[in-house]
């Protein structure tokens, strides 16, 4: 264990390297509209409302 991270919803590059191999590749986009948000962005969304609880 390292020291605590003063947000654990922020993944590391060390975890990113072990869990982007696992997610499939991106579909072409077929019609117009909002831009995709990274994969590691939409992560680290999940991760915080995980840990803070927000709704």
């Amino acid at each position: 264990m390292g020291k605590r991270q003063s947000r654990p919803w922020i993944v590391s590059d060390e975890l990113w390297s072990l869990i982007e191999p696992l997610l499939p590749e991106p579909a072409p986009k077929q019609v117009e509209g909002r831009p995709r948000v990274p994969d590691r962005q939409a992560l680290c969304g999940i991760l915080f409302v995980l840990h803070t609880g927000i709704q």
